[in-house]
């Protein structure tokens, strides 16, 4: 791209905006000679690039694409790294852009200085008109921009980082919530001076179950603050919603880690009364944590009856409007009972066979299974038009709910991560109560192979989130610390089922599927 736009007129928008890379651009029906590009010639140049769908890219309030900017997202370890991320560090740049051109005289990022980031601060934090975001929130938002402003410093591009600068405190500034922050350039040793000293620390946001219950009830199947249907709700899609929280809050799952399921990666059908696992792969998960993850039968039964009544038929409105069909540079799976075996149908990979456990989230949006019906997505979250759901769809959910809550009083909001929070805290309370009682009831054997899953209820919970170090997971531990004992009684409801409900020679051990490919076997 040349950073310019070509035609009898310029159109202008009101502010910078953030798109991804698609190779599956619609084609306009009549197009300048000049703007002539074939769909094979869009995705070469794109494979030459080496840019993977859903790297964002900025435009300015004119349309401009400023190659020196968007490189920024172009280095290898953004780009192979997860979506939602790449989302935070564009939308975050992104914000700091629009201010700098709508309240900045129409200043560009590189004539940005220092004052014009202590009012960006002073907006984004402290102004009455602003947003008043909190410390964690600004804090991630600032490391973003810094980063960027690093990056475009060594690129000669601005003379200095646009953002008052302090030495870093030790560990202060690199620990928060439990959760490391991106290191400063080793090179600078500073980090910004905006850091807030606001940011929760070790407070950890997590829902009782009766708090999650009443927040998915009102928000996601729309039911009143009474607990009764209302009457002008429109959630077409509420059951597959509250299925999807419910995997959510009773997995710990990440957000995309749960969108970006297949449909062979869910148990469905008759199984066991406890838990049935089945494994995340490493190309999935944060980190490439792959693991062993635990669903309960009761969130199996709704994952069936989604399977086989919304998703089916959404799948079959699609077929037969022939929407499958279109899909540009599918990945298909041919034999229905080979279903880790997919091929590529196009582009310089055509004919090659893989395996689908290395397909990352982009890859698994043009997965298709080939059955006797026809050809159908392979992965599980499907929408209304019979296409995989993208993160942005899942998140307005969130928000969605969050709405609806404040708007029949309900003072109960969530997101992803608040279930995930949920899931560890009261796992961690299951396996802790009754762990000894469970020990004396058992013969030498038995004990020595319930002692290797649940002997350190801290380890079971840490390899379930994927945290790399149980220093990570401590932090739920905390949160059962600050409870008073009676409310500790009280924390996990008797229809969730416990973890040790399940025998143990179903639970196996944390060994990874034998047949995994080479590649994933190093990661696992």
């Amino acid at each position: 791209m040349t950073g310019k736009l070509y035609g009898p007129r310029v159109f202008r928008q009101d502010a910078w905006s953030v798109h991804y890379s698609s190779r599956d651009l619609p084609q306009p029906e009549a197009q300048p000679w000049h703007l002539q590009v074939s769909p094979d010639e869009w995705e070469l140049w794109l494979d030459d690039l080496g840019i993977p769908d859903g790297t964002p890219y900025l435009l300015s309030p004119l349309f401009i694409y400023d190659p020196d900017l968007n490189s920024y997202f172009h280095q290898v370890n953004l780009m192979e790294g997860p979506l939602n991320s790449q989302l935070n560090r564009a939308s975050a740049l992104c914000r700091k852009l629009n201010f700098l051109h709508r309240s900045r005289g129409g200043k560009g990022w590189r004539d940005a200085a220092e004052a014009d980031h202590t009012a960006y601060h002073y907006w984004r934090r402290r102004d009455p008109r602003g947003p008043r975001i909190d410390g964690d929130t600004w804090n991630q938002e600032v490391s973003h921009i810094q980063q960027f402003y690093v990056y475009a410093k060594k690129k000669l591009w601005v003379s200095e980082v646009p953002i008052p600068q302090r030495p870093p405190q030790d560990g202060r500034d690199e620990q928060k919530k439990g959760r490391r922050r991106p290191k400063p350039d080793r090179a600078e040793e500073t980090v910004p001076a905006t850091y807030a000293h606001d940011e929760g620390g070790q407070v950890m946001e997590w829902l009782p179950a009766p708090s999650y219950r009443r927040w998915r009830d009102v928000g996601v199947l729309g039911y009143d603050r009474e607990g009764l249907p209302r009457d002008n709700f429109r959630g077409r899609w509420a059951p597959r919603n509250g299925t999807f929280t419910d995997s959510t809050v009773r997995t710990g799952l990440r957000l995309e880690e749960q969108a970006s399921r297949l449909i062979t990666e869910v148990p469905i059908g008759p199984g066991p009364a406890g838990y049935s696992k089945w494994w995340l792969p490493a190309v999935i998960a944060k980190r490439n944590s792959a693991r062993w993850v635990y669903e309960p039968a009761s969130v199996r039964r709704d994952l069936t009856a989604y399977a086989a009544e919304d998703r089916r038929w959404v799948i079959e409105e699609a077929r037969d409007a022939g929407r499958y069909g279109k899909i540009r540079r599918p990945i298909v799976i041919f034999d229905p009972e080979r279903p880790h075996l997919a091929q590529y149908t196009s582009g310089i990979n055509r004919g090659e066979k893989v395996d689908v456990r290395l397909l990352d989230p982009r890859e698994r949006q043009r997965l298709l299974i080939d059955t006797e019906q026809g050809l159908e997505p392979a992965m599980f979250w499907l929408g209304e038009s019979g296409m995989p759901l993208s993160l942005s769809t899942w998140k307005d959910m969130f928000s969605d709910a969050n709405r609806r809550c404040e708007e029949q009083g309900i003072n109960v909001f969530a997101h992803a991560h608040l279930l995930r929070h949920t899931f560890a805290v009261i796992t961690l309370e299951q396996l802790q109560r009754g762990h000894i009682a469970a020990l004396g009831d058992m013969n030498p054997a038995q004990r020595l192979h319930y002692q290797r899953i649940f002997g350190d209820p801290m380890d079971w919970v840490r390899r379930r989130l994927g945290h790399a170090s149980q220093l990570s997971t401590l932090i739920y531990l905390h949160a059962l610390q600050e409870l008073e004992m009676e409310t500790r009684m009280a924390l996990v409801p008797d229809t969730w089922e416990d973890p040790r409900d399940t025998p143990v020679g179903t639970l196996g051990d944390e060994k990874p599927p034998s047949d995994l490919p080479e590649e994933e076997r190093v990661t696992a």
